[in-house]
């Protein structure tokens, strides 16, 4: 059991080779040739928005989707046309798909008696389980006695008493209030570092993914965008879908004439990289992380619109006039020197923060 040292548990890479899933009835691929390695024992998180290929892509691995072009192994397996039951995966879904009527015990031990395991062997591994996620005084409940944390767990635990050599959740958290799920997110790292075992975790959440993953897979469109790990997906964002998408709250993102080598912003001359005006770029995007943006003497001015303190920061959402475009920019303080609603401050960005991105594509411009 994997609790302690595993036994007959091999653990497995994931790889997608060139996957495409394309839906009946639309022209565009909801996953378009997907690539992408897991290691073993690696804690993967898919994250976009909705319609991104996300999900379709952890349906696809779990076999419940169909792939309708590369392929999918798990180890030196090929299970592009593998069933579900034949690819040594155990997935956790959104809304628990437990059993009403069976107990914890019944509902964990369920994937073991389909599989034909003696009971004195399910008896033992079910205790097991139960006893790595605190489970033990509820085994004869039933779910509907649960909370949801509790369920989720036995969620879990029915997926970890299989054994199996990779681990799928979709979504597993959504369900969950707020503060619940902070402390599901430590309990899911805590443990599947324990564990050791493979999993791609897909949610629409990046702060939970950015919390979780040993790697992010920002998706959009069906496509990655950028896969590393969490500091550098919000260090150096690869374009300015994953600048906007990656931080809560977001970058602010500005379009801004080149004046030289530099742009100018509050007053303040912000050198962007060389050849970054070549190919006849006379206009960039160019971004500040809230915490770039200072409350200050001299700078963009500003009127506060609103204030959201969140523990030791606050988060000033401000309106200013940036290039001739009215604009909304956040900037990050300690909540002590936070202004007032309605207040007119200026915002003065640190230039050696800044992040640089082609007008049109959106790329990246300078050092990744």
């Amino acid at each position: 059991m994997r609790p302690a040292e595993p036994k007959g548990c091999p653990l497995a890479d994931v790889r997608f080779d060139h996957a495409t899933k394309i839906y009946p009835g639309t022209d565009a691929p909801a996953v378009d040739a997907l690539d992408l390695h897991i290691e073993d024992g690696e804690f993967v998180v898919l994250v976009g928005p909705s319609g991104s290929g996300k999900t379709t892509a952890l349906r696809m691995l779990a076999g419940l989707e169909e792939v309708d072009d590369g392929a999918i192994y798990i180890g030196d397996r090929d299970v592009t046309y593998l069933a579900p039951k034949k690819r040594d995966v155990a997935m956790v879904f959104q809304n628990y798909a437990l059993y009403p009527y069976l107990t914890v015990e019944a509902n964990i031990g369920f994937p073991l008696r389909i599989a034909g395991i003696k009971k004195e062997e399910r008896a033992r591994r079910v205790r097991e389980v139960a006893e790595l996620l605190g489970l033990e005084p509820y085994l004869q409940r039933k779910p509907g006695q649960l909370s949801g944390g509790q369920r989720q767990r036995v969620a879990m635990g029915r997926a970890i008493v299989r054994e199996p050599s990779v681990f799928l959740m979709d979504e597993p958290l959504s369900n969950l209030d707020a503060q619940l799920r902070v402390q599901m997110r430590a309990d899911i790292a805590a443990l599947q570092s324990r564990l050791g075992v493979t999993t791609v975790y897909v949610t629409h959440d990046q702060a939970e993914a950015m919390t979780l993953g040993n790697r992010v897979v920002v998706m959009s469109d069906g496509h990655v965008q950028q896969c590393g790990p969490p500091r550098e997906l919000y260090e150096a964002p690869v374009n300015t879908f994953v600048a906007g998408f990656i931080g809560s709250p977001a970058m602010n993102l500005l379009t801004l004439p080149v004046e030289g080598s530099a742009v100018r912003l509050g007053g303040e001359r912000v050198p962007v990289p060389a050849g970054a005006t070549s190919n006849g770029r006379s206009t960039l995007v160019v971004g500040f992380r809230p915490e770039a943006l200072d409350l200050a003497t001299e700078g963009i001015p500003a009127e506060v619109e609103v204030v959201e303190e969140v523990g030791a920061d606050a988060y000033v959402f401000c309106v200013a006039e940036v290039a001739g475009e009215t604009t909304k920019l956040v900037a990050r303080t300690d909540w002590r020197s936070a202004p007032e609603r309605g207040a007119r401050v200026k915002l003065k960005p640190q230039p050696d923060e800044a992040h640089v991105f082609d007008l049109e594509t959106g790329e990246r411009i300078g050092e990744t």
